[in-house]
């Protein structure tokens, strides 16, 4: 487009000297006209701040410049000198200016607050806002932590499939794929012929990566999933999302204990990543989200990550004498003002509560030696209450058919699982960590809705 070549707002902002000639491209965040001279404040995504652009009347479009729209795409080219305005270092005297997309009147992101609830309605505007800026930024640089703390350790990146013809949870919430026309199926006896249906049989989204992470443990030791997941699940509340993204690690030779030592390796690495590498963003978190946000996450960082089992978890509870929404007994689910009040109360900081009772944890499991409980664990945080959920697996091969066989799972449809039972077989453990549920954590976002790009809810897959 011109000579220059281009340079990002933020290595502007961070340079050491000024420069006689840059070239900078981004869209206008506001506009503030005087006598004679006219301010563009210009952000390009690469950092919070904005760069203020400095207009006078010498431009050959001074007229149009100065009058362009909130929201309108500019290419500026200028010097970049020291500003003598307060709360910024920089700023660039242009010499032309070049309006490459305008914007009028109408655009709905003009110089105001918005409530989260607007930007939802424009979620393919709001990474201009200052706040989805902030958040997509976090999520990006925490994607690339993820992957770093795993390939640190030689975990094996495995992409899981999206589409499966197993449920891992077992909760039959899944999302179904189908090429078969849904006026008129095909009928077998009176029911719908899977087997003439594009993979010839039923499939969905998957809900879990799990099941083909154990698989690939037994051939590589560590592995790690990262990708979308799926749950049909009609629920409004401000934690679920029909899609979103999980992490999942899985290591072979390993029992509970390893796998909490992972987890909290794990949360404190990436808890530490984003106070080193996202200061600009979680300072603006911290004064417009959630006040005493930085203080939380240092504390968390360094914090002693404690350990109580669920039958000594339920003790406590019920001894305290706290009334509860749900009451608290031996068999039932801990719900989240039960696990917020032992974060928060009991422990004051993270805790993992493990060996839950078998009848309320998924079929793969591992039975412990009084048979009434699995080898489960749940990682407590204040504020949130469960954020990683994970178990040592059943690797025993007549233990987990019994299992499968309690809990109606049809052996057949599961043989391929089975088979790392019967050849090979040895100890592991895994856990899945919800990546938006972690980014809701780091930025004080209360609502899963603005921690993902597009978010898919009940009745809601617009954009």
């Amino acid at each position: 487009m011109n000579g220059l070549s281009k340079i990002s707002v933020k290595e502007l902002l961070q340079s050491q000297q000024p420069e006689a000639s840059v070239c900078v491209r981004g869209w206008v965040r506001s506009i503030r006209r005087g006598k004679g001279v006219a301010f563009v404040t210009l952000n390009d995504g690469s950092c919070f701040a904005s760069l203020q652009i400095v207009l006078v009347p010498e431009l050959e479009n001074y007229e149009v410049a100065s009058k362009v729209g909130t929201g309108a795409c500019l290419v500026v080219v200028g010097e970049l000198v020291a500003s003598p305005a307060a709360g910024q270092a920089w700023e660039v005297q242009a010499r032309t200016i070049e309006i490459v997309g305008a914007a009028d009147e109408n655009y709905p992101l003009q110089k105001k607050r918005h409530s989260l609830e607007y930007l939802r309605s424009i979620a393919h505007l709001r990474p201009r806002s200052n706040t989805f800026g902030a958040v997509f930024r976090m999520r990006s640089k925490l994607a690339f932590a993820v992957h770093q703390f795993f390939q640190q350790r030689d975990f094996v990146y495995v992409q899981t499939p999206i589409i499966t013809a197993n449920d891992c949870e077992g909760a039959g919430e899944m999302f179904r794929v189908s090429t078969l026309d849904p006026i008129h199926p095909p009928l077998d006896d009176g029911q719908v012929d899977w087997k003439q249906d594009f993979f010839g049989e039923r499939t969905g989204l998957t809900v879990s990566g799990q099941l083909q992470g154990e698989l690939f443990a037994t051939a590589f030791s560590d592995i790690y999933t990262f990708g979308p997941t799926f749950r049909a699940e009609n629920s409004n509340t401000s934690r679920h999302a029909a899609e979103f993204w999980m992490i999942e690690p899985e290591i072979a030779f390993a029992d509970l204990d390893d796998n909490c030592q992972l987890g909290e390796d794990f949360l404190r690495y990436l808890v530490t990543y984003a106070l080193e590498n996202c200061q600009e963003d979680l300072h603006f978190f911290n004064q417009r989200v959630e006040k005493g946000l930085i203080e939380k996450l240092e504390s968390l960082a360094k914090a002693e990550f404690r350990t109580i089992s669920y039958t000594e978890a339920v003790e406590q509870l019920q001894k305290k004498g706290q009334s509860f929404e749900f009451p608290v007994a031996w068999g039932h689910d801990l719900q989240s003002e039960h696990e917020r009040y032992l974060t928060e109360k009991v422990f004051n900081g993270p805790v993992f509560v493990t060996n839950y009772p078998k009848q309320i944890k998924a079929f793969y499991m591992r039975m412990n030696d009084d048979q009434k409980t699995v080898a489960a664990m749940d990682l407590l945080v204040p504020r949130v209450g469960e954020i990683i959920g994970g178990s040592q697996r059943e690797e025993r091969f007549d233990v987990l058919q019994a299992r499968m066989e309690a809990q109606g799972i049809a052996q057949g449809d599961m043989d391929w699982y089975l088979d790392i039972r019967r050849w090979g077989t040895c100890p592991h453990a895994g856990f899945g960590l919800g990546f938006e549920r972690l980014l809701m954590y780091l930025t004080g976002m209360e609502n899963i809705r603005d921690v993902i790009p597009f978010p898919r809810t009940p009745g809601h897959a617009q954009f």
